[in-house]
């Protein structure tokens, strides 16, 4: 015998799509109800960077007052190529301006601009700047008793709990304290500041980047009164012979009869943990490559599921079925192995990507999604493939690799829990990583011969704005190249991981999920990674992952308000 409740809407999942499309119904005076089966809210989202690409926002239109929609279509148009989705992208990009003007004009999320350029600027209709944003940081603490359910961020890129991102001007700081009177005043009193909130809150309060988009967003939700209900999974959807009725869900040992009058909204988050239709849908599992990601355990396909027992589509499409991330394989004091993304490290000058023939194999100073594609399609990963980043302890020491940090902090820590390789010479270092020794040394050979100079003919690292936006400014005259000096040197394993996937359901712009003959399943909706990405397999920009997911969330829930209206 289950428990009957009643609501206007149910959003089964908590990320920042879902999340928006709650705040959207709410704010309409819809009575909104959120499932979450795990015991924290914020999803994916609160592991992020918390960027967001929207062409034509109003920070952008400041930054770069000649850029047009009909540019951000033209970009999109090279970027997804035959997956380009007319309809889909004209409404993200009329709506995607709307959708930010309404949460910062009626909720606690704020955003603030970003100097990002595209990813691929020299393409057609790419800029320099102008497209991206970031969540405003936010103080956690005005959660209240709430706070203790925010997913905390993700712990390989925080450093005491602190979470930095690639845009935020603390890491630019910390990199600095050893040389900076004025860098190290700001990390000490950035690191008092933060002692005394986990002394009082068990946590830092003073959160950034995808962090500060949750709690800004679960914030907002709660204070219109919206029921965010963790650890509370769904078990299975309602439904008369008309349309979706609600959901049955756990809670406190009890089933829930959720009985939704207008519309159920899956929002869980993708499927980057669900080991049958990665196994499907991810070319590199299938030649005996590892797959690890840093996205959330909890996600796992469940929304897609749902979905799919009651009629819905969903189909692995795209040629790229996800967001690549090249992570490496960080030892924690449990024993366990945490997924560290490389969002900084390979832009940098005197750091290299070999694969097990000791052979460069792409630009590493390309995006996240780039330098992934590179590996599976050069074949760098699979059954007997390894991909290595290598470098010289100065540029450790300088910059740091991966989860080891730059000086003070000592290398040796992670040399002895075998995070890093290292060897005085490249024979030694090709010993112990069981990389080509003529291979390497050829390599660096060849890379040295002009980084010296600034240039890479090989793979033309610097050439564009994106690369060099995350490069050394002070390495001249080009901030992503420079030799690679004498040892002793370091390598260290990357694997393939991801931040959210790309293959969903099918659904109408609106969001209704569509069945196997294409027509719309009544009260049901899609938002976020388990919807169909509109961007069709590709990775244009910083935050084309939030982006449309809060846009559509805003137009999804809008629609689900019109309807009930009427």
């Amino acid at each position: 015998m289950s428990i009957e409740e009643t609501c206007d809407v149910l959003v089964i999942g908590s990320g920042a799509a879902g999340l928006t499309t709650a705040v959207t119904c709410a704010h309409a005076g819809l009575k909104v109800v959120v499932a979450e089966k795990a015991e924290h809210f914020g999803g994916t989202t609160a592991f992020s960077g918390g960027v967001l690409w929207i062409p034509g926002n109003r920070y952008g239109r400041d930054q770069n007052p000649d850029d047009t929609k009909e540019a951000a279509r033209t970009y999109l148009k090279v970027e997804a190529g035959n997956f380009f989705d007319t309809d889909a992208i004209d409404a993200f990009l009329d709506i995607g301006p709307e959708a930010l003007d309404f949460l910062e004009r009626e909720t606690e999320v704020k955003f603030v601009p970003t100097l990002y350029p595209d990813y691929h600027p020299q393409y057609d209709g790419g800029v320099d700047i102008g497209r991206s944003i970031l969540a405003a940081p936010f103080d956690s603490s005005k959660l209240g008793a709430d706070l203790k359910r925010l997913r905390l961020p993700l712990q390989t890129i925080t450093f005491m709990g602190m979470m930095f991102n690639s845009s935020n001007a603390d890491i630019k700081h910390f990199f600095n304290a050893t040389k900076s009177i004025t860098s190290f005043w700001y990390v000490t009193k950035r690191l008092a500041s933060h002692a005394i909130e986990v002394m009082r809150y068990g946590r830092g309060v003073q959160v950034t980047s995808g962090n500060a988009l949750a709690a800004r967003l679960a914030k907002s939700a709660l204070d219109l009164g919206v029921q965010i209900q963790t650890s509370s999974p769904v078990i299975e959807l309602q439904r008369n012979t008309a349309r979706v009725t609600g959901a049955l869900v756990e809670r406190d040992g009890q089933r829930v009869a959720i009985n939704a009058r207008h519309a159920v909204v899956i929002a869980t988050g993708g499927f980057s943990n669900d080991s049958v239709r990665t196994a499907q849908a991810y070319s590199h599992l299938q030649s005996g490559a590892e797959h690890f990601s840093p996205v959330p355990e909890s996600v796992t396909g469940d929304g897609i599921s749902l979905a799919q027992s009651v009629g819905g589509r969903f189909e692995v499409n795209f040629e790229n079925s996800a967001a690549w991330m090249p992570v490496s394989k960080v030892p924690m004091r449990d024993g366990s192995l945490k997924a560290f993304p490389h969002l900084l490290d390979r832009y940098k000058p005197g750091i290299v990507a070999v694969n097990q023939a000791g052979e460069r194999f792409c630009n590493e100073s390309n995006s996240y999604h780039d330098v992934g594609e590179a590996m599976i399609a050069t074949g760098a990963v699979g059954a007997s493939g390894k991909v290595w980043l290598i470098c010289n302890r100065s540029t450790l020491r300088r910059y740091g690799l991966g989860y080891a940090k730059p000086a003070p902090v000592p290398s040796e820590l992670y040399v002895r829990n075998g995070y890093l390789k290292t060897g005085k010479t490249l024979d030694d270092l090709a010993r112990v990583t069981g990389i080509n020794p003529e291979g390497l040394k050829a390599t660096i050979e060849t890379y040295n011969r002009t980084a010296s100079a600034g240039e890479d003919p090989a793979f033309g690292r610097g050439n564009t704005a994106f690369n060099r936006y995350l490069g050394d400014p002070e390495q001249k005259p080009n901030p992503n190249v420079g030799p690679i000096g004498e040892g002793p040197f370091y390598a260290l394993e990357i694997f393939m991981g991801d931040l959210g996937t790309f293959d969903g359901l099918s659904t109408s712009v609106e969001g209704n999920v569509l069945d196997a003959e294409g027509a719309p399943i009544e009260g049901l909706y899609a938002v976020g990674n388990d919807r169909r990405s509109v961007m069709g397999g590709a990775y244009p920009g910083a935050g084309i992952t939030l982006g449309p997911a809060v846009a559509f969330g805003y137009l999804t829930g809008r629609n689900i308000a019109q309807n009930a209206a009427a």
